[in-house]
């Protein structure tokens, strides 16, 4: 379909997620004869680079943000906003010193708006069309459907309808123009045969520092000492952090093969409440355990969303119990398995399009 179209792939690098929702789509390229070309750094590209060794790739640097210890991310957040702005701009001048070198057809873009240009066919990918943020919302919004509109088209990774997985975030009365709805879209999968029971709880986590060492200790302190085995992934590709501590297994990270048959081994599954982690759970058809980054708004009303909707249970990182968790899990009814949908493959086919 694409007779061998080289395109550039770029995901955000605020933790893994971005990384890891852009592999099914890498895979798509691959089986309709692209030549996708990984644009990433540190621990994405370190992601991307495990799933697909075989595929060029480019560093493009972004920004390492940091979160604060508080509950509150929004002091923070405000100190490096000027630092995100001038991210954006050598993020997009790198990109325009790389499109001709990399001799590019098309890019797709995971929510990077530096990564396009007016010369190629540009896509951006993103379930936050309308984000979340604790002031000056609407002017917010405004920037960034203006940012979303300089795309020839914007993938929504969600079902077209309300309330999907990702609720106001991409469901609201005046989508762009530019949008398309490729449903959710996973790099795991259900198996066809049944898993065989080996963790009590398995954790995963990731995201900006601190929180992310702050869950890791929360988790390490109550797992090792529970009754049962129980594994932690740490979400760190470029470590090979390997322990054992207690009843708990630690390790750095897996492939999107061996982490869906942990999740699938384990009685209870813990995470933060990030989208594509949600996207991962509904892909194989398990509830669990969500724990919203402290002051990440999008974090928050996701699991505020999906505690009303029943689909998970939810603990605030200051008051998580795992124990608790633990005793109420067999109540938890798995949510229903994702539709399959043929959206994303008419997108792909919109792109073939552009492309000509």
């Amino acid at each position: 379909m694409f007779n061998g179209a080289r395109i550039l792939v770029a995901p955000l690098d605020w933790g893994l997620g971005h990384a890891a929702r852009c592999v099914p789509i890498i895979q798509r390229l691959l089986d309709h004869d692209a030549t996708p070309i990984l644009g990433a750094d540190g621990g994405p590209l370190g992601l991307l680079g495990m799933e697909f060794p075989q595929l060029e790739h480019v560093r493009i640097p972004g920004m390492d943000v940091r979160y604060s210890k508080s509950s509150s991310q929004l002091w923070s957040m405000a100190q490096q906003f000027p630092a995100m702005v001038r991210s954006v701009q050598a993020e997009r001048a790198a990109f325009d010193r790389l499109r001709h070198q990399l001799r590019l057809d098309a890019v797709i873009s995971d929510q990077r708006f530096g990564i396009r240009s007016a010369e190629l066919p540009s896509v951006i990918i993103t379930h936050q069309v309308f984000p979340f943020t604790p002031l000056v919302q609407a002017a917010l919004r405004k920037v960034n459907l203006h940012h979303i509109a300089r795309f020839d088209r914007c993938w929504v990774m969600d079902e077209p309808k309300a309330p999907g997985l990702a609720g106001e975030l991409s469901h609201g009365r005046s989508l762009p123009a530019n949008a398309r709805y490729i449903g959710t879209v996973s790099r795991m999968a259900s198996p066809k045969a049944t898993v065989k029971k080996r963790y009590g709880v398995a954790a995963v986590i990731s995201g900006p520092e601190p929180q992310r060492t702050l869950l890791e200790q929360l988790l390490i302190d109550q797992l090792r000492s529970m009754e049962g085995e129980h594994l932690l992934v740490l979400g760190q590709p470029n470590s090979a952090r390997e322990a054992r501590i207690g009843n708990l297994t630690i390790r750095s990270h897996l492939s999107g093969l061996e982490l869906t048959k942990a999740l699938l081994a384990s009685d209870l599954i813990v995470s933060r409440s990030g989208y594509t982690t949600l996207m991962d759970l509904a892909a194989i058809g398990r509830s669990a355990l969500i724990v919203p980054t402290p002051g990440q708004a999008e974090q928050e009303y996701l699991a505020e969303l999906h505690a009303r909707t029943g689909r998970f249970m939810v603990q605030h990182q200051d008051k998580l119990d795992v124990s608790a968790a633990m005793a109420r899990s067999t109540a938890l009814v798995a949510p229903p398995l994702a539709p399959h949908t043929p959206l994303l493959e008419q997108a792909l086919k919109d792109l073939v399009g552009l492309l000509r």
